[in-house]
This record gives C-alpha cells, sequence and structure tokens, in this order.
C-alpha cells in the first residue's frame, strides 16, 4: 500500500547545513570561527532578561510581540507597525516566498548569496534563478537580465554571506528602481552592524519610496543571540500585513523577547562589538594578504580567504591543518568556494592564532 506522496518538488530540497562545530578527533581545545557568532557573546543584561523570564514559561508569550518592537522602533526610529518578527531572519525569507512566490514562478539570487534563498525557493516550489556575479559582488545588471515575467522574489545579501562584500546604496537604488513593482526585493542585512562604508544603507530609508523592498534583521550575529533564533524584517504595511499573517501564532518564546529588549537596550555592548570587529577584520586582513593569500574585502564579521594556488587542494588541506589544531573555519565547496576557507572574525588572540597556523602551514607548503 503506497504512502503519502509529498510534493514533487521537495525532491530538490536541499538541507541547510551550518558551520561546523568539532575539530579532528582527540583535539580537547576548539576555537569555532566557523558561523559568524559573535566572540563576546550576548550582553550580560540580555543573559538576565532571559534567565528572569523563566517564572513564567507557563503563559503563552505576547504573539504581537508589540515590546520588541517597540524597543527596535525607539533605536532605530521605524514603525513599529511595519515590521514582522521571526525565528531568526530566516523565517521571515520563508514567509516572504510564502506569501509571494510558488510553483512555476522563480526566486532570484546572487552567484555566492545565502544558502538559504534557493532553500526558501524550493520550499514552496518555486524555481531557483542564480545571477553571476562580479569578483563576488553581487551585479545588479546581472541580476536585472535574469527577471522574466516569472519572477516573485529577489533575494540580495547586503553584506553578502560567505563572500563580504556589498552594493552601495546608489545600486541598491538602480536595483530596485529596475524591478516590476510586482517583485518583492529582499534586502537581507543580517551584517548591517558591521558594515561601516559611508555609502552603505541596511535599506529601511527606501521603503517608503520603494514599497516592494523588505528588509530583514537578526539577533544573532552582533547581539549574540544566535541559539534563541529572533529576527525581524521591515517593509510596507501592505507586505508586512501578509507576512504576520502566515507567521505562526506565537512564534517567539517569552525569554526570547525579553532577552531581544535588554540587547536592544544595551548599545554600549554592541558599539564594543562593532568597533573591535572594525580593528580586527582590517589586521587579519593585511595579515593574511602579507601571507600571499587573497582575502576579499569584507563589511561583515568574517573575511573570504581565498587560496590561489593549487585552488581546492590548498584549501582544503589548510582546513584539515588548522582543525588539528583546534580552530574551526568554514570550507565551502558546496557553494563553489573549494578555493576559499571563511574566517569569522574572532577574539584578538583567536585571531593571532589563526594567522600564526595558515603561515606555518604556507611555510611548509603542507598540501
Amino acid at each position: 500500500m503506497a504512502g503519502p506522496v509529498p510534493h514533487s518538488w521537495l525532491d530538490f530540497l536541499d538541507v541547510y547545513e551550518g558551520g561546523r562545530s568539532k575539530a579532528a578527533p582527540g583535539v580537547q581545545t576548539v576555537v569555532k570561527l566557523s558561523s559568524n557568532e559573535t566572540p563576546f557573546g550576548p550582553s550580560p543584561k540580555a543573559l538576565e532578561a532571559y534567565a528572569a523570564s523563566a517564572a513564567t514559561i507557563h503563559r503563552y508569550p505576547d504573539a504581537t510581540a508589540a515590546d520588541l518592537k517597540a524597543a527596535i522602533a525607539d533605536l532605530t526610529g521605524l514603525d513599529p507597525q511595519r515590521m514582522v518578527c521571526g525565528l531568526g531572519s530566516d523565517e521571515v525569507l520563508k514567509l516572504v516566498c510564502r506569501a509571494y512566490a510558488g510553483p512555476g514562478d522563480e526566486v532570484i539570487y546572487s552567484r555566492y548569496g545565502f544558502m538559504m534563498y534557493p532553500i526558501a525557493a524550493r520550499s514552496v516550489g518555486a524555481t531557483p534563478v542564480e545571477a553571476p556575479d562580479n569578483n563576488f559582488v553581487a551585479d545588479v545588471d546581472q541580476i536585472l537580465a535574469a527577471v522574466t515575467a516569472n519572477t516573485k522574489v529577489v533575494f540580495l545579501a547586503n553584506p553578502n554571506n560567505p563572500t563580504g562584500t556589498y552594493l552601495p546604496r546608489a545600486e541598491v537604488i538602480r536595483l530596485v528602481s529596475g524591478l516590476p513593482s510586482s517583485v518583492v526585493l529582499v534586502l537581507d542585512a543580517a551584517y548591517a552592524e558591521y558594515a561601516d562604508a559611508g555609502d552603505y544603507t541596511a535599506g529601511e530609508d527606501l521603503v517608503d519610496q520603494y514599497p516592494n523592498i523588505v528588509v530583514t534583521r537578526t539577533f544573532s550575529k552582533i547581539y549574540g543571540l544566535a541559539a534563541l533564533r529572533l529576527g525581524w524584517g521591515y517593509g510596507s504595511a501592505d507586505v508586512i500585513s501578509m507576512l504576520d499573517r502566515l507567521r505562526d501564532p506565537f512564534n517567539l518564546p517569552t525569554p526570547t523577547q525579553k532577552a531581544g529588549i535588554a540587547a536592544v537596550l544595551d548599545q554600549a555592548w554592541v558599539d564594543d562589538a562593532r568597533s573591535h570587529n572594525t580593528k580586527e577584520r582590517a589586521r587579519v586582513t593585511a595579515s593574511l594578504t602579507a601571507l600571499g593569500l587573497n582575502v576579499v574585502p569584507s563589511q561583515a564579521n568574517f573575511i573570504l580567504i581565498r587560496f590561489t594556488r593549487d585552488g581546492n587542494r590548498m584549501a582544503e588541506a589548510a582546513n584539515d591543518y588548522l582543525l588539528k589544531h583546534g580552530y574551526i573555519l568554514r570550507w565551502l565547496p558546496k557553494q563553489g568556494l573549494g578555493d576559499c576557507l571563511r574566517l569569522t572574525i574572532g577574539l584578538t588572540e583567536e585571531n593571532d592564532a589563526v594567522i600564526a597556523l595558515l603561515r606555518d602551514f604556507l611555510a611548509g607548503d603542507a598540501i
């Protein structure tokens, strides 16, 4: 007797693979620099708020996340009525696909874009379309050239993961201006807090003029709340209303909301994390470049290191060498980046150790 038959398009659905968390067997001390997590962890005030909410876990959480939205609004000046909160920004990305795409539709993303984009598209039966990039930077002309009558959503990670590159505000405007107004442009700004380029925008300032823009943000990176899965989106009232209808009720537990509020209120913690990242990102980039490695310029809390000699073979060998010494970076052959390692910017001593290990590896030509 035949069992239930799932949608045919789910045969092509990949499972997202997070950064590795274990080093080589037998290695006792492990430093994880594979998932772009902040090395400082969350604000102590967020931890206190999370713990203090434990006594109320028998009660359903606020389904509207009103206090969390109000805290974000106070910080950003945005309209809390045009926010939607989700289990990480990933949920918001999927809600956009559920609302606006389906079988026969197309979802565009840039080459080397975030791996969740094609997964989100395929989960609703839509076809993911990869637009070529330009030297690891999203190419507006290539994205616009990929648009057809079937295009419903365009995803743009800005800054991009895993490359760290970004599009300036003028290019984002050129992109949205060239799209049909019926196409939703999702600006995934998970790493916005780390971007310090003068011509960068996360995109919330463009929503009033372009109501087909949705900006997504996360608490998983600079706020250090990755395990709590907290994110939010901002857009026009009509779009946000639709996403809010589709999300699960009570999708954010009370401890998550309370920790998020406390994290937002502790901007001194955020400023310290940002300052450390800016300084260390530049220093590590310069040090690795001096070793003869090719480092892609980054606006995020990670850098993409390219091994131009012996490509994939040397990158894999370098990854193995680092793992044997307890340092976990991200090797990305499944994304077509087999000649690269992505390094999350860690504490100063952790970054120094990676630099030293790569120096020893290259000196020994250990492949």
